[in-house]
């Protein structure tokens, strides 16, 4: 069970409303009758809940067919947000700050990073993000959106870089606005190709400011906005991460 502490945000949804696989079109109509559930976003500080985020990655990841390593010791500069529905686990994602010790990106694409870097851009990287089936499509809004507010409104990141397989580079441009920043590599850590995307997080910042809140009074918009937070829910927000996360 992971009820023991305050959460970061919560919300409810009628269950239903799932994730589209990155190889999927996205499902414009919203399933109706069904019951709501709470959902919880808490940050996963302690070894506990790393390790039930980590079994979670590799029961997606094995579905897949990609590998998974689990990491044997925490990362400080490394964040990991997870959700939960009924105390059980039904989402997770990490959130890699760029240091002295680079990003994991930096193994396949540095020579991409680095050229970021040279222009004083502040690199931050999701990575392991992890959805389980049938689980609301808020769930992965709701993590983005709270990485989001982590990296660039309280430690003043600048961009989000993410590797992907190239089957789902178009999830990732047409979902969250990301594009094209390096050609695609073998990446050993999953075992299979990889393709390097950038989105600049005063961007993502222009579309919540936009699409946030509005659910499914969103018109013809096909992106995951729309299933963020509306923008006066972030002060809060931000506030009760910071706490969590000191």
């Amino acid at each position: 069970m992971f009820q023991d502490d305050l959460p970061i945000a919560t919300f409810e949804m009628p269950a239903g409303l799932r994730v589209p696989e990155p190889s999927e079109a996205p499902s414009a109509a919203p399933d109706t009758g069904q019951q709501l559930q709470v959902f919880h976003i808490r940050l996963a500080n302690s070894a506990g809940r790393r390790e039930a985020a980590s079994l979670l990655i590799r029961k997606m990841y094995g579905w897949r067919g990609y590998a998974f390593e689990p990491s044997l010791q925490h990362d400080p500069n490394k964040v990991t947000l997870y959700a939960e529905t009924g105390g059980v686990l039904v989402g997770t994602m990490s959130l890699c700050l760029d240091s002295a010790f680079g990003l994991p990106a930096d193994d396949n694409f540095r020579d991409k990073l680095d050229a970021l870097r040279s222009q004083d851009r502040r690199l931050c990287e999701p990575s392991r993000l992890a959805i389980d089936k049938g689980v609301t499509k808020r769930v992965f809004a709701a993590l983005i959106h709270i990485s989001y507010l982590y990296s660039h409104k309280l430690h003043g990141f600048s961009d989000y870089v993410i590797e992907v397989n190239p089957r789902h580079v178009m999830f990732y441009k047409r979902m969250l606005g990301f594009s094209d920043f390096g050609d695609e590599r073998p990446c050993s850590r999953v075992g299979a190709p990889a393709v390097l995307l950038r989105l600049p997080l005063e961007d993502m910042g222009a579309q919540i400011r936009k699409w946030g809140g509005l659910m499914e009074q969103h018109g013809d918009e096909r992106s995951f906005y729309p299933y963020f937070f509306p923008v006066w829910d972030e002060p809060g927000i931000t506030a009760r991460l910071n706490g969590g996360h000191h």
